[in-house]
C-alpha cells in the first residue's frame, strides 16, 4: 500500500471514521496522501420499525482491527496524532462506564441509538411545540435525529433499565475519544450541532427544564458534558496505555477532540489550495465554498465569518467545523441509501447484477454506461424531459424541514435558501461515496450552474480525521494551515452552460412539486 518514488515525510497521522455500516481507518502523511487504508463492517440491529441500534463495544473492537492494519510495517514512533470522526449516534453507559440497553429487550450490548433512528417522533413534536429559542439554531425545527428527543424517549420508555442507571450519554465521536484517552470532555462539534449547546453561552437550563429533562441541570450537565473543546484540540495526556495496546499505537501520542463524520468530510475538502484551476473561489475567502458530503445521507456545509440564520437549515454553529467560523448545515436524509433502494427494488435488478458482474463492473458503472448508450446525442439529463419525480422518501431535512414529505434539485434549493439569507457561494466541493459517480457529479454541476471540485484523495472524511490528529500533534499552527497543506484538488468538473435553460425549467417543475405536496397535505388535513 506504500507508494514508491519520492522520500516519504517523517510524520504520519491516523484517521478513524465510524460510518453507518463500517469502520474505516487510514494512515496519512503531512501532505494529506493516504498511505494505507482498511475497513471493517460493524453490526446493526433493527428490533422494530424506526428503531436502529449498534454496540459501542463492537465499534471499538472494529476501530482496533482497522488501526492495527493501517500501521503494519510502519515505524509507529513516526505516528504523531490520531483523529476520530463518527456518525452522531447516541451512546449510553452506566456510572462505571459499562454499556446500558437502549431497547425493550434489555440487551445491554445494544447501547447505541443510531443517528437515523426515528423512534422519538412524538418527543420531537413536543419539543418543537415549545418554540424555545434554542430551536433557532436548528432552522427553527428540531430533527428527530438530534439527541434531545432520543434522551426524552429513553427517560419516558426505559426509565428503570436505562435512564436511572446512566452515568454518561455520549455522542459517538466523543465516546471514541474518551475510549482512547479516558477524558470525558466533549467536542464542540457534537454538542453544538446535535445537543443544543451554544459555543458562547453554554447549556440553556430553561430548555432542558421545559422539555422535562431537568435532571441534567441538577447535576451540572455531568452526564452530557460540562467540559467542551474545539475540534482538533489535544485531549488529556494523549493515548492511554490500555488504548494504545488495543490500537497498536504508542502510548501518549496526541488524540484530537473529534468531529461528526460529515463535518470531517467538510474539513477534508473545503480548505484545498485551488490555484491554477480557473475557479471563481480562487483568491476569495473560504466562505465562498460549499462542501457537500454525499454518503448514506447528503450534508451541505457552508461557513461564514458572522452568524447567518437560514430558515430550515441547521446552524449557525460557532466553531463546529472550522475554529473561528460559523457553520450552516443543510442536508438530505438517506440520499445514497435511497438510490440503492430504487435500483435494488426494481424488477430488473437481478438481470442488471448479472450483466454488471459479467463486465466486472459495479451496478452503477454499468448503469452509467447504459445511460450513455441510450442518450444518443443529448446529455443524460434530457432523458427525463417528460418525467418529473418528487425525490424525498425519508422526509425532507432542509430547507423545508418537513419530515412528512417523503435530488440534486434539492441541493440547488438548499443553496438558494443559504444565499437568500446572506451566504455567497461560488464553488461546490464534493466528497463521499456518491462523489465517485461521474454522472452524479456532472448533474450537480449542471443543475446548480457551479463548478464542482473533487479531492485528489477520494476518502476525504479520513483525511479530515487525520487533519484533526495533525492539529492535536502541534505539527501545524492551526486547523486552517493543516487543511491547506493536507487537502488537494484532484479534478474540477464545470457545468455545461448550453444545458442551463433545460435545467432551469426542470427546477421550476421541482418547485411546483414542492408546492403541490404542501397543497395535497392541506387537503387531506382539512375537514
Amino acid at each position: 500500500m506504500m507508494p514508491g518514488g519520492d522520500q516519504e515525510p517523517g510524520s504520519y497521522y491516523v484517521g478513524v471514521d465510524v460510518g453507518t455500516g463500517s469502520v474505516r481507518a487510514a494512515l496519512v502523511d503531512q501532505r494529506g496522501i493516504l498511505l494505507a487504508f482498511a475497513d471493517q463492517p460493524i453490526k446493526r440491529w433493527e428490533p422494530q420499525f424506526n428503531h436502529h441500534e449498534q454496540s459501542s463495544e463492537d465499534i471499538w473492537a472494529a476501530c482496533c482491527v482497522v488501526t492495527k492494519k493501517v500501521v503494519q510495517g510502519i515505524d509507529v514512533n513516526q505516528i504523531r496524532g490520531l483523529g476520530f470522526d463518527a456518525t452522531c449516534s447516541l451512546v449510553v453507559l452506566d456510572k462505571q462506564f459499562h454499556p446500558l440497553p437502549v431497547n425493550h429487550e434489555g440487551d445491554s450490548r445494544r447501547n447505541i441509538i443510531m443517528w437515523l433512528d426515528h423512534r422519538a417522533i412524538t418527543q420531537v413534536h413536543r419539543i418543537n411545540e415549545t418554540k424555545h429559542s434554542v430551536l433557532q439554531c436548528v432552522g427553527g425545527v428540531m430533527s428527530v435525529e438530534m439527541q434531545a428527543p432520543k434522551l426524552l424517549w429513553l427517560k419516558e420508555n426505559l426509565r428503570e433499565t436505562c435512564w436511572d442507571k446512566a452515568g454518561q450519554f455520549f455522542d459517538l465521536p466523543d465516546f471514541l475519544s474518551w475510549k482512547a484517552t479516558g477524558v470525558t470532555a466533549r467536542s464542540l462539534c457534537s454538542l453544538v450541532c446535535k445537543w443544543t449547546y451554544s459555543a458562547e453561552k453554554g447549556w440553556d437550563d430553561s430548555f432542558w427544564k421545559m422539555i422535562g429533562l431537568e435532571d441534567f441541570v441538577a447535576d451540572n450537565y455531568r452526564k452530557i458534558g460540562n467540559q467542551v473543546l474545539p475540534p482538533g484540540a489535544s485531549l488529556g495526556n494523549g493515548l492511554t496505555p490500555e488504548a494504545a495496546k488495543d490500537l497498536g499505537l504508542p502510548a501518549g501520542i496526541a488524540v484530537a477532540a473529534p468531529l461528526i463524520d460529515a463535518h470531517a468530510g467538510g474539513l477534508g475538502v473545503i480548505g484545498a489550495d485551488v490555484r491554477g484551476h480557473g475557479l471563481a473561489c480562487e483568491g476569495q475567502p473560504v466562505t465562498s465554498r460549499l462542501a457537500i458530503i454525499c454518503g448514506t445521507s447528503s450534508c451541505h456545509m457552508g461557513i461564514s465569518k458572522d452568524p447567518i440564520f437560514v430558515p430550515g437549515v441547521w446552524g449557525p454553529y460557532f466553531s463546529a467545523m472550522i475554529p473561528g467560523f460559523w457553520l450552516n448545515e443543510g442536508g438530505q436524509s438517506v440520499t445514497g441509501k435511497l438510490i440503492d433502494h430504487m435500483v435494488q427494488g426494481h424488477a430488473a435488478f437481478p438481470e442488471l447484477k448479472a450483466k454488471a458482474a459479467a463486465r466486472c463492473q459495479s451496478v452503477y458503472a454499468y448503469l452509467n454506461s447504459h445511460l450513455d448508450l441510450i442518450k444518443k446525442a443529448q446529455p443524460v439529463g434530457f432523458l427525463t424531459v417528460d418525467l418529473h419525480v418528487w425525490p424525498d422518501f425519508h422526509g425532507n431535512r432542509s430547507p423545508l424541514a418537513d419530515l412528512t414529505l417523503k435530488g440534486m434539485f434539492g441541493t440547488r434549493l438548499i443553496i438558494e435558501a443559504m444565499e437568500a439569507a446572506g451566504h455567497s457561494i461560488s464553488t461546490l466541493f464534493l466528497c463521499g461515496g456518491l462523489s465517485k459517480n461521474p454522472l452524479f457529479v456532472q448533474m450537480h454541476a449542471d443543475i446548480t450552474g457551479m463548478p464542482v471540485v473533487l479531492s485528489q484523495e477520494v476518502e476525504s472524511v479520513l483525511v479530515g480525521a487525520a487533519i484533526l490528529g495533525a492539529c492535536a500533534s502541534g505539527d501545524f499552527t492551526s486547523v486552517q494551515e493543516a487543511m491547506a497543506r493536507m487537502s488537494k484538488v484532484g479534478k474540477v468538473v464545470f457545468p455545461r452552460l448550453e444545458d442551463k435553460r433545460y435545467y432551469d425549467k426542470k427546477y421550476q417543475v421541482f418547485l411546483k412539486l414542492v408546492e403541490h405536496q404542501k397543497e395535497y397535505a392541506a387537503i387531506m388535513k382539512g375537514d
